[in-house]
């Protein structure tokens, strides 16, 4: 069983961690007290099919007598279930330009402290719980996307999976575009099976128009920067806060061009992320896995 117990400074990033280790899998609590934590593990531990844990604790938490604190992380210490604890800092200039930027009020606040006097007031109170701690994240340089990919790397075990949804939808521009696509390719200038009597019937996943489409120069150097496009900026996708992404490629009908482009780049795609597959004209949805680059 793997348990995060995360603390820090607000404005520091705790919220951005607990949504990345929710979109992980983990079974989320914000704001726990302190004192609540070891029963609530424990009782965790022998209810929960999960395996996973990701707790906050922020001041608001802490008991006001720090030896109560102490007797805690003695006993989560001890426990069986290895337990990482994480501290979020930050700058005070950072804290505060970020307060301003969202508008929100700080939870310490009081009418008679300035947000900086707020800041150092919380700083002090969580100054002696920060030897606890096995790793500090100073996150004053860091981006939304830089956090969330530091601890992916840093505390999830199996970092390395991929985590990102991919969906490749074929339409036609016919019937409208997807109003949930991410990114829409127009495949209309393409050469079109469709003026080929034999071929009007058939549609992209049939040998007959594949064959027809891979011998076809324009297709092929489009699927290719398709490839090259993809292929650049989907590690860059998954990196970020993006959990789902659909592709569509639309033709007139969608019938040929999209349906076979779609087939296409799916398999490389696949060579390296799972993925479902939609042809909307079609009315058939089927998936892929990830398979090696030899595949």
């Amino acid at each position: 069983m793997q348990i995060v117990l995360i603390s820090g400074l607000s404005g520091a990033g705790k919220s951005i961690a607990l949504e990345t280790f929710e979109d992980e899998g983990f079974f989320c609590v914000d704001n726990l007290p302190l004192s609540f934590v070891l029963s609530f593990i424990e009782k965790f531990s022998e209810e929960s099919s999960h395996k996973r844990l990701a707790i906050v604790v922020d001041a608001r938490g802490f008991p006001d007598d720090l030896s109560e604190a102490k007797q805690v992380f003695a006993s989560l210490d001890i426990l069986s279930e290895h337990i990482d604890f994480v501290f979020l800092d930050a700058t005070n200039e950072s804290i505060v330009q970020r307060y301003r930027d969202t508008r929100r009020r700080h939870p310490f606040y009081q009418a008679h402290l300035t947000l900086l006097d707020t800041i150092e007031h919380e700083r002090e109170l969580l100054q002696p719980l920060k030897k606890y701690m096995d790793l500090h994240i100073d996150t004053s340089c860091m981006s939304v996307h830089d956090l969330r990919s530091f601890i992916k790397k840093q505390l999830l075990k199996d970092h390395n999976q991929h985590t990102l949804s991919i969906q490749v939808e074929s339409f036609g521009f016919k019937n409208g575009t997807p109003l949930n696509a991410d990114f829409i390719f127009d495949a209309r200038c393409l050469t079109n099976p469709h003026w080929e009597p034999s071929l009007r019937p058939k549609t992209g996943r049939d040998i007959e128009v594949i064959e027809y489409l891979n011998d076809r120069s324009d297709v092929q150097a489009y699927l290719k920067d398709l490839e090259t496009f993809f292929y650049t900026w989907l590690p860059r996708f998954e990196q970020g806060t993006r959990a789902y992404l659909t592709i569509a490629i639309g033709c007139t009908g969608g019938q040929h061009r999209s349906v076979y482009l779609v087939e296409q780049l799916a398999k490389i795609i696949a060579r390296r992320y799972p993925l479902i597959v939609k042809h909307r004209e079609l009315h058939i949805t089927h998936s892929f896995q990830k398979c090696s680059e030899e595949q």
